[in-house]
Parts: structure tokens; sequence; C-alpha cells
């Protein structure tokens, strides 16, 4: 007869039984009052992790909210914030742990409406698996489509077609079969490997742990069944190795290791690796685990592999097997889903993070937006709050990727706006654009420092921003001459004289303007490159876009200018009769009066025109630059 155990060792036991499951992260998602939160509070309270005095506070706020008369409102334990329980609608983005005895969970409880579809998004972004719910009384809807989409753009493989609120239309099989069939018809495109359709009532319990006794027509998975049995990870095991270096382990001189999670593949010790974008090739010396060696580590391990020889690799770097390396590009085109109230213009300069990788990276065209209810590709010259898009990207330096349908963790992305620090988009890569192999960066003979050498002096783009009226022109002509009589060569970028060649496809919309800056850089930088004194007159009105030019050069070489004059003042000089016409609503978009002018946080030198002379900021131009 066994002795019994202590209380001590039954915990470290479970501890134990709970350190060798695996975790799965899924989504509950789909149109607003599907019962998301009810499912989620349903399989915590039947999984057992609900304290007592929780399921007592669980019973008296369902009493007092009223939802289900006298029954219990699972909805409660997810629904946290204040403003969802009245509204009786999820908001934020609630995960919740929990774990049975063959797996542990960690499950994202996302909102249905569509103005919170960015959040939705955020919960996906993770996951492995979707639970898509749909009201039985209600069918496939809109919501349901945009949330099936955005599953299957982030990557998503496994998704349950859970149609809930079974007991609402007396468990009848044909309702089921209806709603179905239209979700198939629907989802064909969709680039899902396992749909799985499960009737259920997350409010009675039905098909969520055990099978239900109204449904004896029903011989599929209960929902726990599923998640407890589904690997959507199995593919991803038998591919090449890809390990996405997170970050440098060197504790002491004698050890060098590269830490990070395998996401696709197995690492072998003796293996012959290949480091991208590089290409630097070794072999795995040694596999770590906390104080232990492996021999070899597989699909999900978080491990740090040590190499027999010295080699540069850095985060964002992805070591692969050397047979068998992934794509390297710096052109894609891309699913994207935007998520910001700003809409997403060409050219406007964003961070993409890729896994481990960070680059900066802009939109160079927007291919065409999709309706979420008929697939139609529609036209689009900017990207809006929650559409979802197709589009040609290009990054500042090559990265190491797969598409998307091959390995999601080495194809999904988020884009972050570089002022915000917000997520503005997420989405996938598709494929890497042909041109971004067939065209390469010629290396010239004669470099930029041998052009400046032969022209005696430095080159620079002087960046003169302000509002319209404000002096730019004036000024740039004014400096520019100055210039000329001391022998610097130089070239005045004046914005009408561009629009009438260069720029001469573009408007004045938003979208418009950031291109408009976009090919004005690349120009100066060419210019600079040729070992030039380059003015610009340019309102340029956003931020974003002159941070983004000022990133094409070298240190020192931007010089931003901030031609400083009150509207006022800028207005009653009025030269071209341009704030005339504004104000009779005759030129939309005009800065200053329908259109916004981001002044320069941190402008390189301050002007101010209303009290000092052209001759008085020439003059103090001249001592500041110093271009000789």
């Amino acid at each position: 007869m066994s002795t019994p155990l202590s209380a001590v060792e039954r915990v470290n036991q479970y501890l134990d039984e709970q350190a060798n499951l695996d975790t799965l992260r899924f989504i509950t998602c789909g149109s607003v009052d599907d019962g998301k939160s009810t499912l989620i509070g349903r399989m915590l309270f039947e999984a057992q992790m609900i304290f007592e005095d929780q399921v007592a506070s669980l019973q008296s706020d369902s009493k007092k909210m009223g939802t289900q008369g006298g029954d219990i409102d699972f909805a409660l334990l997810v629904d946290g914030l204040a403003s969802e329980r009245e509204q009786g609608i999820t908001i934020d983005v609630a995960y919740r742990f929990f774990a049975t005895d063959r797996r542990k969970f960690i499950v994202a409880d996302t909102p249905g409406h569509e103005q919170y579809t960015r959040n939705m998004v955020t919960g996906a972004s993770t996951a492995d698996v979707a639970v898509i719910l749909i009201d039985a009384r209600q069918g496939v809807l809109t919501q349901t489509r945009r949330h099936s989409m955005i599953c299957s753009a982030l990557g998503i493989k496994h998704v349950v077609i859970a149609i809930n609120k079974m007991d609402l239309v007396d468990y009848q099989q044909d309702v089921f079969d209806n709603i179905l069939e239209d979700y198939q018809a629907f989802a064909e495109d969709l680039q899902f490997t396992q749909m799985t359709a499960i009737p259920m009532s997350a409010l009675k319990g039905d098909s969520i742990i055990e099978r239900s006794s109204h449904m004896n027509w029903y011989q599929g998975p209960t929902l726990m069944g599923f998640l407890e049995t589904v690997d959507p990870r199995a593919t991803r095991i038998n591919q090449a190795l890809r390990f996405p270096v997170q970050w440098v382990n060197r504790p002491n001189l004698d050890f060098r290791g590269f830490s990070g999670t395998i996401e696709a593949g197995t690492a072998k010790v003796g293996q012959s690796i290949r480091v991208l974008p590089s290409g630097a090739t070794a072999q795995i010396q040694e596999i770590v685990l906390f104080e232990e060696q492996l021999e070899s580590a597989e699909t999900g391990q978080a491990v740090t592999l040590t190499l027999d020889k010295e080699i540069d690799a850095s985060r964002g770097d992805v070591i692969v097997a050397a047979d068998a390396p992934c794509e390297v590009s710096d052109q894609f085109e891309v699913n994207i889903v935007w998520m910001d109230q700003e809409p997403g213009y060409l050219g406007r300069s964003l961070w993409l993070k890729l896994g481990t990788t960070q680059v900066n990276a802009h939109i160079t065209a927007i291919k065409h937006k999709i309706n979420i209810s008929t697939f139609e590709h529609m036209a689009a010259t900017q990207l809006e709050l929650n559409d979802l898009s197709v589009v040609t990207m290009k990054t500042d330096r090559p990265i190491a990727f797969e598409r998307y349908q091959d390995c999601a963790p080495m194809g999904a992305f988020i884009l972050i706006d570089r002022m915000s620090n917000h997520t503005v988009a997420a989405g996938m890569i598709d494929f890497a654009l042909r041109r971004a192999k067939n065209v390469h960066r010629q290396q010239l003979e004669i470099d930029k420092a041998a052009r400046r050498t032969l022209n005696g002096h430095t080159s620079r783009v002087l960046w003169f921003t302000g509002l319209s009226g404000s002096g730019k022109s004036t000024i740039a002509n004014a400096l520019e001459k100055a210039l000329h009589t001391q022998g610097i060569r130089t070239y005045v970028l004046d914005g009408d004289n561009v629009r009438h060649g260069l720029n001469s496809d573009l408007g004045f919309t938003d979208a418009d303007r950031v291109e408009n800056i976009r090919r004005i850089g690349e120009v100066a930088k060419l210019m600079v490159d040729a070992g030039i004194v380059v003015l610009t007159a340019f309102i340029s009105p956003f931020r974003a876009e002159r941070e983004m030019v000022r990133e094409l050069f070298e240190e020192d070489e931007f010089v931003e200018i901030f031609v400083d004059t009150p509207l006022e003042v800028a207005e009653a000089r009025d030269p071209k009769g341009l704030y005339q016409k504004a104000r009779r609503g005759e030129i939309p978009n005009f800065t200053g009066i329908g259109s916004p002018y981001e002044t320069p946080l941190n402008p390189d030198v301050h002007i101010h025109t209303d009290h000092e002379s052209i001759d008085e900021i020439v003059n103090r131009l001249l001592t500041e630059l110093s271009l000789r």
C-alpha cells in the first residue's frame, strides 16, 4: 500500500505535470453578441479554473445584471471593463489562461464590433487556432467574413466554425447544415488547412466539454476535445530549420550563443546552417536548454545554439538549414489589414516588424482593397481603417522570410508608425517581387567623395519647409545666389517647378503630398551624391515625410530649415492669391486652411521671416551652414 502524498508533494507533482504540457493559443472571434465571452466563461467554469469566491461573485453579478434571468452569465468572467459590462459587449482583448490534463491554453476573447477590429487583429496575431462563432439565429454576417479573412491573412490554418446558440433554434440540424454550407462557400478561397464545424450552446454547455443529448445527429468532436488534440505545428516540424535570432547570449568570454525559438524544422548537433541575410555558414556545436545540452530541438522549443566558429549574427538574423535556405528580399507583395484611424499613404515611412526583425519600410503601391462580402477587388489610393488590401512594400534592407502560407511565423508582420509608435497594420508576405532579384545597385568608380573633392566643397540638402507664402522660395533663391558667387555648385528644387514635370501627375491630397515629398527626397539624394548643394523649397507639411527624407541621407547631409511665418502674415502676403481661393473653397486640402501643417519639433535652423530681413537670414545661413 503506497503512502499518501503530502500537500507539498501533490503541488510539486502537479507543477511537474503542467511543465511537460504544451501550450495552445487560440482566439474567439466573430460578430457582436455571438457568445464569445460566454463560451470562454463556460470553458473556464468547466475546466474548474474558477475559485469558489469567484463563483459566488459571478452569481451575484449575474443577478444584478439580469442578462440571463436567474442563470449564471458566464460572459461576466471575461468582460472585465465596466463599460463592457454596462453595454454587454467586449471592447478590449481579454486573455485568459486555463489548463486540462492534456494541454495548457491561452485564449484571447476579442471584440465583435467593427470599430474594434484592430483589437481583434491584436489577438489573432499570436493565435494558433481560431474559434469563429456564428449565432445560429443570424447565420454568416459581415463581421464573420471580416474576422475570417483576417485570421486567414495572419496565417491561422486551423479554425473551428462554432455555430452557437443552437438551443435558441431547438437544436435543429438543418439550421446547422445551412449555415455551414453558407460559410464553406464563402471560405473556399481562404487559406485554412482545417475547418471543423461544431454545433453548440455556450450558455447551456452543449458540445463544449461533453456531447449534447439534444444533438444526437452530430458525431464530431466537442470543442474541448478538438482543442486538446489539434496540432497546429505539425506541418512546420517537417519543414527545414528556421530559427530567428532573438538575442546574442554572451554571459562570459568563454560562451557565445544565439538564443531564440525554433519556428520550423529541427535543429541537430553537427547540422550545417546558414545565417541570413549575410549567407555566412557554420555548424551547430551545442544546443543548450538552461543547463542541459540537447542533441536536437524541434519546432516551438526555445533554445540557445552555439556554432563551431565565430560568425557575425545578431538579433533579427535567421539561422536556417544550409541546404534549404529561405528567401531574402527587400520588395514584397503583401496582404495587410489597416488598423489605424489615420489613413495609410504610399511612401510614408513605417517600421516593419517580422519576428525578431525590425526594418524601415514603406508602401510602394496599393494594388487593390478587398470587399469582404464579395471578394471583389476595388481600386484604392490610400488605406482606411479596417481595410483588407493587397499592396507592394519595400524595406530599407533585405530580410529573410517565408511566404506566410508556407511558414506563418516567418511571413506574418506588423507595421508601426515611426512617430507615434502605434501599430497601424498587420499582414502577411505573399511573395517577393521579381524586380527585387533582377535589379541591383551598380557600383561606380567615381564616388561621392571624389565628386566633392573635385567641386571643392561638401554636398548637402538644405530643406526649406513652411507655409505657402512663408518665403521659402525667396530665401532659397537668395541663398543660392550667394553660394554661387562663392563658387559652390548648387541647384534649387522648387515645389511649383517640380510639379510641372516630375510630379505633374500628383494632386494635393494627403496621399499625393506624401508621394510628392518621397520623390523629391530621392532626387535630392542623387544630387547630393553628385556633390551638389541642393536647396529644396516645399511646404512638406507632414513630420513623418520630412523624417523619411532625412533618413535617406548620411549624418549632417540633411539640414531642415523651418521658415516660421504666422498664418496671418503668410495669408496677408498671398503672392499667388492661393489663400483667397482656399477661403472661397476653390482649393480643397490647402495647407493651413483645409489641411494641417505639422511644424518641425527640432529644426536644424529656425527662421522667423516676420522680423528678420532676407539679407539677415542669408548671412546667418552662410555662417551657420559652413559648406566649405
